[in-house]
């Protein structure tokens, strides 16, 4: 402990960036503990899919989508969310929402949107995204 002391007053820019990083690595945990939008893996997708009636939406390129997409996944890229918002989506709004992207990093903006601006219950976002899935070895398509 005594050393431990010596090198924080000896290193003080040292350990100010500790502080923060450990700050910063516990706001973001509790901020996700908090969330209503839960982040899920691809197993709990399937279970919302087949026992829920849960929508994917694919918010990945066109181009993206046309290469390979979850099974009866719904494709709204961030563009169109720009323009039109999420109109095309009204009637599934009982429904649980499960949006998709790449990595699961843009998703997040996206399904928070999705709870506070649109109204939707029941959104999550799949962690790790597709990629995720397609390393899980799940099924894709391509129609």
């Amino acid at each position: 402990m005594e050393q431990f002391i010596t090198f924080a007053t000896n290193n003080g820019m040292l350990s100010a960036v500790w502080v923060a990083l450990v700050v910063m690595i516990i706001v973001v945990t509790v901020k996700i503990n908090l969330s209503p939008v839960k982040q899920i893996s691809s197993q709990d997708l399937t279970f919302l899919m087949n026992r829920e009636q849960g929508v994917v939406l694919d918010i990945r390129s066109e181009k993206d989508f046309n290469t390979s997409h979850i099974i009866d996944s719904v494709s709204l890229p961030n563009e169109k969310i720009t323009k039109n918002g999420f109109v095309s989506l009204e009637k599934h709004k009982d429904n649980p929402i499960i949006v998709v992207c790449s990595a699961g990093i843009s998703a997040v903006k996206v399904a928070n949107d999705l709870h506070k601006k649109a109204g939707f219950a029941r959104v999550s976002v799949l962690k790790g995204g597709m990629g995720a899935w397609t390393g899980a070895g799940l099924p894709v398509t391509k129609k």
